[in-house]
């Protein structure tokens, strides 16, 4: 079975948790649980942009707050 994260032609969404980490998703997979979406469905170059437009801090959203404190 070929891996559906390397497929090319399949339609991708772009996942968010609540720590604000983001994930490109095969649409044809089932969202884990504490996942939403935030984009798409699109072509894995279009999540890909989106991932590196909106998601430019990789801390999590707890270790941002602690720091803040």
């Amino acid at each position: 079975m070929a891996n559906p994260f390397d497929d090319l032609e399949a339609d991708f969404l772009v996942l968010r948790n609540e720590e604000l980490q983001h994930s490109i998703w095969p649409q044809s997979i089932t969202i884990p649980l504490g996942w939403s979406v935030v984009f798409g469905p699109a072509k894995k170059d279009l999540c890909l942009e989106f991932v590196r437009d909106v998601w430019s801090d990789l801390r999590p959203k707890s270790i941002v707050n602690q720091l803040a404190s």
